[in-house]
């Protein structure tokens, strides 16, 4: 198969997505029609299709899809069972392809940023939060952060702890890069911010 360019939301594409026996992946910016939800992702989902979908806001696919927000997605895709990668073509039309290695980079593309992207509803951190992560991520140990938010050691580590529970990380570097990449540090810090590892392990 070389590449068949689609109309926007012509039959085609509603056919391809029909094909799904496993999973289809969408990666939406939110204004684009090629990743809209359809009445056929509707329809794979009762089937038991996986969908995973990345997307900057709300994502209107019934129960049964797993959604995380993005910042920023750069792209519109689909990818259907990892067999066709549906990419957006000129004159907002959708091209389809074959190609291993168009399917592996939107792949590996996708997988990027969900692993560093945020369950849709997942709480977001307080004010007080992200002020924690910034001084933290200029390594600044807990005592001194304890001292300029006007808290004790004790809440600093607290915090922290639960921070990267949200975060699912092991470290408070990963920590730092998780919370930078979501989007959760001020303008500045994230650019080449990671949480050191303070004075003193977080406990209590």
């Amino acid at each position: 198969m070389g590449v068949a360019v689609l109309t926007r939301g012509n039959r085609e594409l509603t056919a391809l997505l029909a094909t799904a026996t496993s999973e289809v992946l969408v990666l939406s910016t939110g204004s684009l029609a090629l990743a809209r939800p359809r009445e056929i992702d509707r329809y794979n989902l009762r089937r038991g299709v996986a969908y995973r979908v990345l997307c900057p806001g709300e994502f209107a696919l019934p129960p049964g899809a797993e959604i995380r927000t993005a910042p920023e997605v750069p792209t519109d895709a689909l990818v259907v069972d990892r067999r066709f990668a549906v990419l957006p073509a000129e004159r907002n039309g959708f091209a389809v392809f074959e190609l291993p290695g168009v399917i592996g980079t939107t792949v590996e593309l996708f997988e990027r940023i969900w692993a560093v992207s945020a369950p849709r509803g997942e709480e977001l951190p307080s004010e007080r939060e992200r002020e924690l992560l910034a001084l933290l991520s200029s390594g600044i140990t807990d005592e001194s952060a304890a001292l300029r938010l006007g808290v004790s050691v004790r809440t600093v580590r607290r915090t922290a702890a639960d921070l990267m529970l949200r975060l699912g990380a092991r470290s408070r570097f990963q920590a730092g890069a998780r919370a930078a990449d979501r989007g959760w540090l001020p303008a500045g810090v994230g650019e080449a911010a990671h949480l050191v590892v303070a004075v003193g392990s977080p406990s209590g």
